[in-house]
């Protein structure tokens, strides 16, 4: 028995090393290489004629950055528009059609709005998504466009999931945000790969820390020699700890996605310039879902000036308790 024992240890142990081998290799591409998601000619034509009904115009812009990379978005300007400007950015393998919703209800009253495919995403340039490392200083040129061509107020940014995690990043090296609004994001690009080992087997992100660990390593040792990536920089926790610009999070607590503990520690590291709102019963952006739409769109927005606005720990309550209302009703 004791032979066969050994020789079935051997075998389970040059498995799971190769596993881990090719597993963090693929996984570290898999996470790099997204995929695209185009919009189709025939649903842009579609969404131009919708514009038309809310006398809105579209106009497709495009900026350079800094590797030379061509970024790509649509401008939309309402007819009558109240002199702000939001830039809506999207998650993971979409493109700028899965934030059209917010942009068009945006429009609706009045504020024009910037929608740009990320880095290696929709019609954008790049070949690498870096989950904040390369695309905060896009969204900072991307803000500079704003300034130079629309000229608004203020300038508001809100993103999902990896958006939500890519503006918030962009707080390093972008100060002219009058607020930012982030939804379900990740509190470091590590955080966020311990919760993806464990979402298969519908456990927490303690299997990625324990019995995938080395996978997980060997992703980030290979995107890093393979890319010259250091994906452990890619943190908006630390972005915002060091951030004046307000922040608003919104997480859903069942998300499995990226679990809620995410924006909670977002929030700790900078507690007075950061509300949280926490949806019960919601998974991954999906509050929409929870509370009646219109309430969260009207709330939401009317947030946006109000995080502008210095407040005191009492005012944050009370913001998060009137949330919670129209949620339970």
């Amino acid at each position: 028995m004791k032979p066969l024992l050994w020789r079935v240890t051997i075998v389970l142990s040059v498995l799971y090393v190769a596993g881990t081998i090719l597993g963090g290799i693929g996984l570290g591409e898999m996470a790099v290489h997204p995929g695209r998601r185009p919009i189709p000619v025939n649903q842009e034509k579609q969404i131009e004629s919708h514009l038309k009904t809310l006398d809105a115009d579209l106009q497709e812009v495009s900026i350079s950055a800094s590797d030379g990379a061509v970024l790509r978005g649509w401008f939309l300007r309402p007819a009558s528009g109240n002199g702000n400007a939001v830039l809506l950015l999207h998650g993971v393998s979409d493109n700028q059609l899965g934030m059209y919703g917010y942009g068009e209800w945006l429009l609706r009253n009045g504020y024009s709005v910037l929608l740009p495919d990320a880095r290696a995403h929709g019609l954008s340039g790049g070949e690498l998504a870096t989950y904040g490392l390369e695309e905060s200083d896009d969204i900072h040129r991307w803000v500079s466009w704003l300034e130079q061509n629309a000229q608004p107020r203020c300038v508001f940014g809100f993103g999902e999931s990896m958006g939500a995690g890519q503006v918030l990043q962009a707080l390093t090296k972008e100060t002219r945000f009058c607020a930012v609004i982030a939804e379900s994001p990740f509190e470091s690009f590590r955080e966020v790969s311990y919760a993806r080992f464990g979402r298969p087997f519908h456990a927490g992100p303690w299997l990625g820390r324990t019995f995938f660990w080395p996978t997980d390593e060997v992703g980030f040792l290979y995107v890093r020699l393979r890319y010259g990536l250091d994906m452990d920089s890619a943190s908006p926790k630390k972005a915002v700890a060091a951030s004046m610009v307000p922040v608003f999070l919104i997480h859903r607590t069942s998300d499995r996605n990226i679990p809620s503990y995410n924006s909670e520690d977002i929030q700790a590291a900078n507690p007075s310039r950061v509300i949280l709102w926490l949806v019960p019963q919601a998974d991954h952006c999906g509050a929409h879902g929870v509370a009646p739409s219109q309430n969260i769109s009207l709330v939401l927005w009317a947030l946006i000036g109000l995080l502008a606005i210095p407040r005191s720990t009492c005012s944050t309550v009370r913001l998060v308790q009137l949330l919670n209302s129209l949620q339970s009703k």
